[in-house]
């Protein structure tokens, strides 16, 4: 594989081997020197044109401690300010010797655009409303860190799916791992023919209480030209998860940041049923993953795993 661009480049045997070699990584994070030379002599370009800190952090944290080098690319001071295009600065950005992107736009396709013009490999940090694969890929390995296998696992995602890149990246993932999917939300918020990616819609909450997960959405306001829904008041009367509907043997999930008070209640933000934080620690692991998988040419996960197996007190040497 040489890009990720959306779930579809993985398939469920691609996401099982992420998975795998996430599962590989995870005790690299537990060490006092989280580090291994997986990717040495590697760089890795971080190039977003849309705010971002989890995305951003996890991938550059996990770029290091494959001690890959790493480069961040900042649009506001950038040349694109004096009107380069974005043909010729990823084509300058790849002149300098870099062997993977990390982007994130806000209009839908970019990565793919850029996948056809340069060689290095493209990861998809979240285009447009279209999709934001490592987000799905770490929230399947969090929950499966928690349920073991998802195989029927019942999951609701609530809100504005229409703008999320996360719900349509989510759903193809969840339902490869075979999960029951359903999307709930205003119809004003549910795109037309949502179905074909492989879930269920349903406009009220009245059946969420057969769901093993609840996945709350962000209302996303700064992709919205119009009124979606009346008021933030009633649409959070209508479908904020708070302590009344979360009930006890139900988990939650949000890709945050999480707007309290509007989607999720503050007081199930803080409850032990959320993973939240869970989901954030997976995101360094995942991703460091995904950059072996593409960088390192793939291969089964014990290539990975012998960065952990063979001497467990092995890592980069620092600098004098």
């Amino acid at each position: 594989m040489k890009h990720l661009l959306g779930i579809d480049d993985l398939g469920a045997e691609g996401i099982g081997e992420v998975l795998r070699l996430a599962d590989s990584f995870l005790e690299v994070t537990r060490r006092d020197i989280p580090k291994v030379p997986a990717l040495r002599g590697k760089t890795v370009v971080s190039m977003f044109y849309e705010d971002s800190t989890r995305t951003r952090l996890s991938f550059e944290t996990a770029a290091k401690r494959l001690s890959a080098d790493t480069m961040t690319f900042s649009a506001g001071s950038s040349s694109l300010r004096k009107g380069e295009s974005l043909l010729d600065t990823v084509r300058t950005v790849e002149a300098m010797g870099i062997d993977a992107i990390v982007v994130r736009h806000k209009s839908s396709g970019v990565p793919q655009r850029i996948a056809g013009w340069i060689d290095a490999s493209i990861i998809n940090a979240g285009d447009g409303w279209h999709e934001h694969p490592t987000q799905a890929l770490l929230d399947v390995y969090t929950l499966r860190r928690r349920l073991g296998a998802l195989e029927g696992v019942r999951i609701w995602i609530v809100g504005d799916v229409l703008h999320s890149r996360v719900a349509r990246s989510g759903i193809q993932a969840f339902a490869r791992m075979g999960c029951e999917v359903t999307v709930c939300g205003p119809p004003t918020l549910i795109p037309r023919g949502v179905e074909a990616l492989g879930c269920n819609v349903s406009w009220s909450l009245d059946g969420i209480g057969e769901a093993d997960v609840i996945y709350a959405l962000r209302m996303q306001n700064e992709r919205m030209t119009g009124s979606f829904v009346p008021s933030l008041r009633e649409y959070a009367a209508r479908y904020q998860i708070d302590g009344r509907r979360l009930r006890p043997n139900q988990l939650l999930m949000h890709p945050g940041p999480v707007n309290r008070g509007v989607e999720l209640a503050g007081e199930v933000v803080d409850s032990p049923q959320a993973l939240i934080v869970q989901q954030v620690e997976s995101g360094v692991v995942v991703r460091m993953a995904v950059l072996y998988e593409l960088l390192a040419g793939g291969g089964p996960a014990r290539e990975a795993s012998r960065f952990t197996q063979e001497d467990p007190t092995r890592v980069e040497p620092q600098p004098a």
